[in-house]
């Protein structure tokens, strides 16, 4: 764990020590197969971001309580469950450096445990009566999905605004950023101004944190273990690229849109683009992007009163935006 991570996690550490158990035991069986596959999930587990949001957003607003840790439970499983689902869908034999559970298991297992995951978050909630929290994380789970369905619609014309890209990472990344921060403010009973205060900040928060993803794309010195051009091979279209296709003149832009739809799988063409995008502003647009949306969660943060919850949550907006990983 990285010095700046002990830090941000200072304020939680016992609540975050105790949550690791008791996410365990909620995703927990009694099928032999099942629970050996949970156990290999739970070891391979990342940084836990959405999490400490929880706690920290909960902290920020009062008290840590049972249904806090009911609440980042929640967003775990359904965050696991979409993982594991994801690399079903883009048949990815690799998640953060171990070969992922449909490489081990193949698909129709990897599909059930994700299937598995889910009921267990719906159950969690309405077995507690946490219905606020079961709408929060209703709502989330579709605008994933239609992200993630625009994102394939697009992908197969290219012809996305950046209006259209804010609302496919908005919907893919940020809500379930969001989602964890109205969840901690709901678990500690905070009003509902709070509430929609703390929801906007995740937002902002998982905004940068996506267009950060974008820049990686870019960089061949990150350590996140993406490689680089990835994105461009998907056909994916970020920020950076959606810039220089607005600004550059049409004998180029369509030198662009030909090279990312016919011919994405050649290295030195995708090589070119990323020369292109870099020469042409494309890095330093995005970069200024995710700054400006830094600043307005910051903002939202600095309107609660100084304690050592928000002190974390300004940690991990500079974290999320200063990342190599």
């Amino acid at each position: 764990m990285s010095k700046v991570t002990e830090q941000i996690k200072a304020p939680i550490k016992e609540e975050m020590n105790l949550f690791e158990q008791r996410f365990y035991q909620s995703m927990k069986s009694q099928v032999p197969l099942l629970d050996r596959i949970i156990q290999f999930v739970v070891r391979r587990k990342g940084k836990q971001m959405r999490p400490m949001f929880v706690f920290l957003t909960a902290k920020l607003c009062g008290k840590i309580t049972d249904k806090t840790y009911r609440a980042a439970s929640l967003i775990e499983l359904i965050h696991t469950a979409t993982l594991v689902h994801d690399d079903v869908v883009d048949e990815s034999y690799m998640r953060r450096g171990f070969f992922s559970l449909n490489a081990l298991w193949k698909n129709k297992i990897a599909v059930l445990v994700g299937d598995y995951l889910l009921s267990k978050s719906v159950l969690l909630s309405t077995d507690n009566q946490d219905f606020d929290l079961l709408a929060i994380i209703s709502r989330s789970m579709r605008e994933m999905a239609e992200g993630e369905l625009l994102q394939l619609e697009k992908s197969r014309k290219l012809d996305i605004t950046e209006e259209v890209y804010f609302e496919i990472i908005r919907q893919k990344t940020a809500v379930l950023i969001s989602a964890c921060c109205e969840s901690g403010a709901r678990s500690a009973f905070a009003a509902d101004e709070v509430s929609s205060k703390l929801k906007l900040f995740g937002e902002y928060t998982g905004i940068a944190f996506q267009i950060k993803d974008d820049l990686f794309d870019y960089t061949s010195s990150n350590l996140i273990g993406k490689p680089v051009g990835i994105d461009i091979q998907e056909k994916k279209m970020t920020l950076p690229l959606i810039y220089v296709l607005n600004t550059a003149d049409n004998e180029r832009k369509k030198w662009l849109i030909n090279s990312v739809k016919n011919h994405n799988k050649d290295k030195k063409r995708v090589a070119e683009i990323i020369d292109f995008v870099k020469k042409n502003g494309g890095l330093e647009y995005a970069a200024q992007t995710m700054n400006a949306y830094k600043q307005r969660a910051m903002d939202i943060l600095f309107s609660f009163p100084k304690n050592e919850a928000r002190d974390s949550l300004g940690l991990m907006l500079t974290y999320v935006t200063e990342r190599r990983s």
